[in-house]
């Protein structure tokens, strides 16, 4: 089974939006740096812990922005923020275009097509680096989209540090291209598989961005 969704919503953050899913780590390393700030004036030991955690706070609070995007048109977009770190021909006739996404990338991933969600699949493993090729037996999310060039495989995988994906929309949905999906917590991997006959127009070392990278070829 796939891990919960959470129905909270998005928390705004001087003008800009914050990831769904945030919660559990920003809250209390948030209230943290706040109590210690409030404390440094009166103990040096406060004072001391202020300057970390305050700094922890702000690289959580940026880890986890969500901006807004406008949606490049095209048949298939990027799900993920990151660099293309292989592509990959697949027996089955499919090309694997596979995403690293550092922890300083936006870790909300997007839909790279309109469609339904036909599937979504919880897979249990390590976490490796997902960097590493024993990545692919690292703890997963499988999606499986219903759209115009068929059915489209996204798989979201944790890496050493993300231990937990959150995906945002159940089985059955329907999603419109470049709509958010879910969110990978700190440094992953995202891979699309495009069917047969549908051609690559990214290349190794590529930067993309989720929702306004164009992956295929017409």
């Amino acid at each position: 089974m796939p891990h919960s969704q959470t129905s909270a919503p998005r928390v705004s953050f001087l003008g800009g939006r914050l990831a769904r899913g945030a919660s559990p780590w920003l809250l209390p390393t948030v209230a943290t740096a706040a109590l210690s700030l409030a404390r440094s004036r009166r103990s040096k030991g406060a004072a001391a812990i202020a300057v970390p955690t305050t700094a922890l706070a702000a690289g959580m609070l940026w880890f986890f922005r969500d901006p807004e995007r406008e949606i490049t048109p095209g048949r298939v977009i990027s799900p993920a923020d990151g660099v293309v770190q292989s592509i990959m021909p697949w027996k089955d006739g499919r090309t694997r275009v596979a995403i690293f996404m550092s922890p300083l990338n936006v870790h909300v991933n997007r839909a790279p097509l309109a469609g339904t969600v036909t599937s979504v699949e919880h897979v249990p493993g390590g976490f490796v680096p997902a960097f590493n090729k024993e990545s692919e037996n690292n703890e997963r999310v499988v999606w499986h989209f219903d759209t115009e060039l068929g059915d489209i495989e996204m798989i979201q995988i944790a890496g050493a540090v993300a231990r937990r994906i959150v995906p945002y929309v159940p089985q059955g949905t329907k999603l419109e291209q470049g709509e958010r999906i879910g969110l990978i917590r700190f440094g992953s991997r995202v891979d699309i598989y495009l069917p047969e006959g549908v051609e690559v127009d990214v290349e190794v070392g590529q930067k993309t961005v989720a929702g306004v990278t164009r992956i295929d070829r017409d």
